[in-house]
């Protein structure tokens, strides 16, 4: 992470040259696309993050679009006792998930 606060140009900056990288409005992608926030190293992402990669993911693999995006919805892991954190994909579980569907 960076520590840069929601005022900084810097911070900005980064957004703006990220939503351009995927050629799309940055209030249209997944927040956590466009930001070094967190550790960056927790294996999860959010499912908005998942299924907003889901077309680059099934095209670079050779995958079929619902295939990927069933993973996705098979991946998703509910808040710890139903109340504690958000939903989540954990994506080194989907990968391998992929990895077996490109192998069939």
């Amino acid at each position: 992470g960076s520590n840069l606060g929601p005022t900084s140009q810097v911070l900005a900056d980064r957004v703006a040259a990220e939503a351009a990288r995927y050629g799309v409005p940055a209030n249209e992608i997944p927040v956590e696309l466009l930001t070094a926030s967190s550790s960056g190293l927790d294996p999860h992402i959010s499912p908005d993050a998942a299924y907003f990669q889901a077309i680059r993911v099934a095209e670079a693999r050779g995958l079929d679009l619902e295939a990927v995006r069933e993973l996705i919805e098979t991946h998703t892991e509910a808040p710890v006792a139903g109340i504690l954190g958000e939903p989540r994909v954990n994506v080194l579980l989907l990968n391998l998930a992929l990895d077996d569907l490109s192998q069939g």
